[in-house]
């Protein structure tokens, strides 16, 4: 029991190591890999003090699992990395409900009934309800079913409650008769899975990353009371770490949006359509899929809403000066002078941008704005993309510095002090109307303040609102340059005119 204890402080010591050297990206490799070894080392524990089942078809297994990941890992694209955490987290829930399941199916009594049986109830719950809902969730991140956020009539507390109601009743019912397990426990699988289903149902696509976070928590939560259940000290602790992480990271994206967890999961819709609200077009806050009506028709010499943009030579813009004679210029002179000019620049990148995996694009520009003697920077929102960090690493991919990426507290102060914002893909993000409009999916969330930069120019598909459905009224305002099309051909657009006649 010693040795157990020791390994068991070990572990879970090496996983803090492990997530302290994955807040950098210059050491989150070696983190991975600790995480990794330490993973490994509590398997390999685990199944040499077990002494049931047989050791050929562990091994068997345990081959199988390793293979299925290492080819899941080399296979998966960058902007399928939130459906691959979200089905993670499912497999975790489902492992805990198939361990405490295993475990009651063997369990011949030693006289602590109530733990045992109250702890596998729990644990089977949360696990069953884990897996359901990040299938639903890797269905929606993939486009794949209920790609819209879908609010049932009877969907309401009540349903909950009495989902909740019946799965404790049935938990006290087994832990003081375990002899009914084999007709309980599988109503309380099913509850479960009924529970995570509904739960996951209604969130629509802007509230995507906290639901992942909490998942993860969920399932961390699941394992750890699995580990109380089967008397693994090892279990017991990683999923302690798992779910507390996973609850902190969910706070981090609730205060992100400045949403509340308990409106996140019991879904939102927004009022009727004005300027800075929620479009009629997406009526549910944080639809899965933008609009469907068509797109408006790209310009390819770069326009705002059908009409010449104004560049850095407009500087009478911003003040409703009018133009002088003779000084107008074309959309696209505007943009070469405005990149051409500018000494320091802050680049936003947004979903659209990983979705149209423009990031290698995105470093050509950098580096020939750094050619040029430009100082350029990068501003990540927390939810950039549909899970924390997922913009770190498709940049980071691409071969851009990580010390140029900043979060939101670090970089807003230095907006107004920008010559060129260079927004791509981003929308909600950087919507003015998060800090103007009031009854809003995003009213009161926290923004890049792109706004303030002396000039902007924004690469992003159409003027269609992002998943929150709030128009974005940056896209109206004097200083801002549009340029409407796929990421993967306007951000070369902006390095064709950076290098022409240099």
């Amino acid at each position: 029991m010693a040795v157990t204890i020791a390994l068991a402080v070990l572990i879970v010591a090496g996983f803090l190591a492990g997530i302290r050297l994955m807040q950098s990206p210059g050491t989150a490799l070696w983190g991975n890999r600790l995480g990794a070894l330490s993973m490994l080392t509590a398997i390999i524990w685990t199944f040499i003090a077990t002494e049931q089942g047989s050791t050929s078809s562990a091994l068997l297994y345990i081959a199988i699992g390793g293979l299925a990941g290492l080819i899941l890992g080399q296979s998966v694209k960058m902007i399928h990395m939130p459906q691959t955490v979200a089905l993670l987290n499912g497999f975790g829930g489902a492992a805990s409900a198939l361990v405490v399941w295993a475990a009651v199916l063997i369990y011949s009594g030693d006289g602590a009934e109530l733990l045992f049986w109250g702890t596998s109830g729990i644990a089977l719950g949360i696990g069953a309800l884990t897996f359901s809902g990040s299938i639903i969730a890797v269905l929606k991140l993939q486009g794949l079913a209920f790609r819209r956020p879908i609010q049932l009539p009877w969907h309401g507390h009540f349903l909950r409650i009495a989902i909740l109601a019946a799965a404790l009743l049935i938990i006290f019912n087994i832990s003081t008769d375990g002899l009914h397990f084999a007709l309980f426990i599988p109503i309380i699988a099913l509850l479960g899975l009924l529970a995570g289903f509904l739960m996951t149902l209604r969130i629509g696509g802007a509230d995507m990353p906290i639901v992942i976070s909490l998942l993860n928590s969920f399932s961390g939560i699941a394992a750890s009371i699995a580990g109380l259940a089967v008397g693994n000290i090892i279990l017991a602790g990683t999923g302690a770490l798992v779910g507390v992480a996973g609850m902190i990271l969910t706070r981090i994206m609730c205060r992100a949006m400045n949403r509340n967890l308990m409106s996140v999961l019991t879904g939102f819709i927004p009022g009727s359509h004005q300027k800075g609200a929620p479009s009629e077009k997406n009526k549910q806050a944080g639809d899965a899929e933008p609009p469907e009506d068509s797109p408006a028709e790209e310009d390819k010499t770069g326009t705002k809403n059908g009409r010449e943009a104004p560049g850095e030579e407009t500087a009478t813009a911003k003040t409703g000066g009018a133009e002088e004679p003779g000084t107008a210029k074309s959309p696209e002179d505007d943009l070469q002078g405005a990149l051409k000019q500018a000494e320091r620049i802050i680049i936003v990148p947004g979903y659209g941008m990983a979705v149209a995996q423009a990031q290698n694009a995105l470093r050509q520009l950098v580096d020939a704005l750094e050619a040029q003697g430009s100082e350029v920077k990068f501003a990540i929102h927390p939810v950039a993309g549909r899970m924390p960090g997922h913009m770190n690493v498709l940049l980071a991919e691409a071969g851009i510095d990580y010390e140029k990426l900043m979060d939101l507290d670090a970089i807003n102060p230095q907006f107004e002090h920008a010559d060129l914002v260079i927004i791509v893909g981003a929308c909600d993000v950087v919507n003015p109307a998060a800090n103007a409009a009031e009854g809003t999916p995003i009213s009161g969330m926290p923004i890049l303040n792109a706004e303030k930069a002396r000039h902007v120019i924004v690469c992003n598909l159409d003027e269609k609102p992002g998943y929150s459905g709030v128009d974005n009224t940056l896209y109206d305002q004097p200083h801002v340059t549009t340029l409407w099309g796929d990421a993967a051909d306007t951000v070369p657009r902006l390095t064709a005119m950076l290098e022409k006649d240099s």
